[in-house]
């Protein structure tokens, strides 16, 4: 019943996935995780798909895990939760098709990790990037201690990890986070992305 919170459409063989909790710029919460999954598995078995697009509704990819529902959560319930974010994340890594990340706006914590699961990022202008997880005691808990040090190297993860400084598009594609960036709308990064979905293709 929850899958308001996604948007999904075709056109021609790409598909095109939206996250869609704006009024908290998208943020993870553990409905929306499972919702991804169930998603995901389901278009797993589309044998018309050839490419796959992922993005956010709103001014956000996505701003990273919903912590109004985190905070109050013991250590078991907090476990769960990087379960259901593993899970969800894998499924959209190992999907058979190849994934791009359109980042419109902020990619932070979960929102990162989410992007750099995906084969490819696009990005806007004014996207930002960042694992600022540390601000709030934690670790990144979704891949992001693993993926993001294979994408930009261990000493310039680390680095980002351990300040939990915040990234522009320009300086994520400097160093290997991004692969493109485009103009600052989100007409001028679905059209980059659509291109390249048909290059793949």
């Amino acid at each position: 019943g929850f899958f308001f919170m996604l948007l999904y459409e075709k056109a021609g063989n790409i598909g095109i996935l939206t996250i869609n909790r704006p009024e908290a710029l998208n943020a993870l919460n553990s409905a929306l995780l499972d919702c991804l999954y169930e998603k995901v598995t389901e278009i797993a078995h589309d044998t018309e798909l050839r490419c796959l697009i992922v993005t956010g509704a709103g001014k956000a990819f996505v701003a990273g895990a919903d912590i109004s529902e985190m905070k109050d959560l013991s250590r078991p319930e907090a476990f769960a939760f990087g379960m259901h974010g593993h899970k969800a994340f894998c499924a959209l890594e190992t999907l058979a098709v190849p994934v791009i990340a359109a980042v419109n706006g902020y990619a932070l914590g979960g929102g990162c990790e989410l992007a750099m699961a995906r084969d490819i990022r696009i990005a806007t202008g004014r996207s930002k990037f960042g694992q600022p997880e540390t601000n709030l005691s934690i670790i990144p808990g979704a891949g992001g201690t693993q993926r993001l040090p294979r994408l930009v190297g261990v000493g310039r993860a680390k680095e980002l990890i351990y300040t939990g400084r915040i990234i522009s598009a320009e300086e994520a594609k400097e160093i290997g986070l991004v692969n493109q960036v485009t103009g600052d709308t989100r007409e001028e990064l679905m059209k980059a992305a659509k291109s390249m979905a048909q290059k793949i293709m």
